[in-house]
């Protein structure tokens, strides 16, 4: 097989130590402390290496990475799926020969790598978002230790975490039992239309166990909640650096000009003008026209995939990469279906609000997730219309195009449309011919 690398190195990255790999020449080992990957540039500059492929193992690999490209090599990230060895024949330094091997034969794919700045807000994106399923988690002993007082507020509360249910357990933990002070804590709707449930149900039988569970989960979730607006803070700080939102003051009343975005129902961020700031860095192009996107969920996206999607040549390569393209294992006549452990965080996204969708009752890709769902299942139907959803983002993204919602009845037009189509051609095929009778 010919060589399209002759200039090639191969790395395997472990906990202790990197062994690097150059054709003829013996396995070296470094430490994984920063000097030492310093001295690991040095030597493959010395050799005169132009690229260098490593595996994406863990998060061992961002900073010599970051090392090893600042000195101008040509890095690749690549998935640890496509450098497997042969079973029986596995250690580091057989790793880091193969890898050498398979790159400089060009069998390699690259991963994607955002750029530092779509780093640093995945950064902050990803730790918020582990704090809100921590702060859930708190959420959930909150509820767990009411209960063991046959406190009941979670089922007369539609959120034990609300503006109602905190003031009632700020006011249990301070010492108040009277059932009718702690009514008047909450909003003016329930004490209206649910006093007498709320009564009853702030009838428990209080326990010294029980309290001192309650202030501990109160505090953890209060805790967490402040390191939620802690990450929002940073966020607004990377958007109002991207966008020069201090110092340039027309881009400032750009930002601040945009009204009327779709309302984000749950843990929204404490940043201001963020659809401002997001149509700022993506020129104008509006990714809420798209249906179920937000300006929170338009964030989270930006933080896994960046702002080039060019990186992605098609919409087939873009849904691919994130694992929402039919999978295909073929051996000999057979066909099988394989599901795919590779599930980046984007594609969960997409898939997160492809659930939403179906459950929609206006929206014309809702109707065809039902629809596919009816046939062949909701895991099914979930992975098509993510995968819909994510082909217009490309397209929205990468070559501008809009997208206009025309509702349930357009698509069921269409669909009704496709049946007559067939039922035609059918007929054709068998001979007969189709007479439409007026009813």
């Amino acid at each position: 097989m010919k060589k399209m690398r002759a200039n090639a190195a191969g790395i395997d990255i472990g906990a202790k130590h990197i062994f690097v790999s150059l054709e003829n020449k013996d396995v070296r080992v470094f430490e994984t402390f920063t000097e030492s990957f310093r001295e690991a540039s040095s030597y493959l500059l010395s050799e005169g290496i132009e690229t260098v492929a490593m595996e994406a193992t863990g998060v061992y690999w961002i900073i010599l990475y970051e090392i090893l490209e600042s000195a101008g090599l040509d890095v690749w990230l690549v998935d640890g799926r496509q450098t497997r060895q042969v079973p029986g024949r596995k250690t580091d330094v057989k790793d880091c020969q193969w890898i050498q091997q398979l790159h400089s034969h060009g069998l390699l794919n690259r991963c994607f790598v955002p750029d530092a700045q779509v780093k640093e807000v995945r950064a902050y994106q990803r730790l918020r978002e582990d704090h809100l399923r921590t702060a859930s988690m708190h959420v959930n002993h909150m509820q767990k230790s009411l209960i063991e007082m046959n406190i009941r507020l979670k089922e007369v509360l539609s959120q034990v975490h609300g503006a109602s249910g905190l003031a009632i357990i700020e006011a249990i933990l301070s010492g108040e039992r009277d059932a009718q002070k702690l009514l008047s804590l909450c909003h003016s709707s329930i004490r209206e239309k649910k006093a007498s449930q709320v009564l009853k149900a702030l009838s428990g039988y209080y326990t010294e166990a029980g309290l001192f569970a309650l202030e501990q989960a109160y505090s953890g979730y209060k805790f967490y909640k402040q390191q939620i607006q802690a990450c929002d803070h940073k966020l607004e700080e990377v958007m109002k650096r991207v966008n020069n939102y201090d110092s340039d003051m027309q881009s400032k009343n750009e930002i601040e000009s945009v009204k009327d975005r779709k309302p984000v129902r749950h843990n929204k961020p404490d940043i201001d003008h963020l659809g401002g700031h997001l149509l700022k860095i993506f020129s104008g192009k509006d990714a809420t026209c798209l249906p179920g996107i937000t300006d929170y969920t338009w964030l989270q996206l930006y933080s896994e995939i960046g702002l080039k999607l060019y990186n992605w040549p098609s919409e087939k390569h873009f849904t691919s990469w994130l694992g929402l393209s039919p999978g295909q294992h073929q051996s000999g006549k057979k066909n099988k279906t394989r599901n795919r452990k590779y599930r980046p965080k984007a594609g969960q996204i997409f898939r997160q609000l492809a659930q939403s969708l179906i459950e929609s009752k206006k929206i014309a890709l809702g109707a065809f997730g039902r629809r596919l769902k009816s046939k062949r299942g909701p895991g099914i139907a979930t992975k098509a219309t993510a995968r819909k959803l994510a082909v217009l983002y490309w397209r929205l993204m990468v070559k501008g195009l809009d997208y206009t919602e025309k509702g349930i009845k357009a698509y069921e037009e269409k669909m009704q449309l496709h049946r007559e189509k067939w039922l035609i051609k059918t007929a054709k095929e068998l001979g007969y011919e189709l007479e439409q009778i007026p009813i």
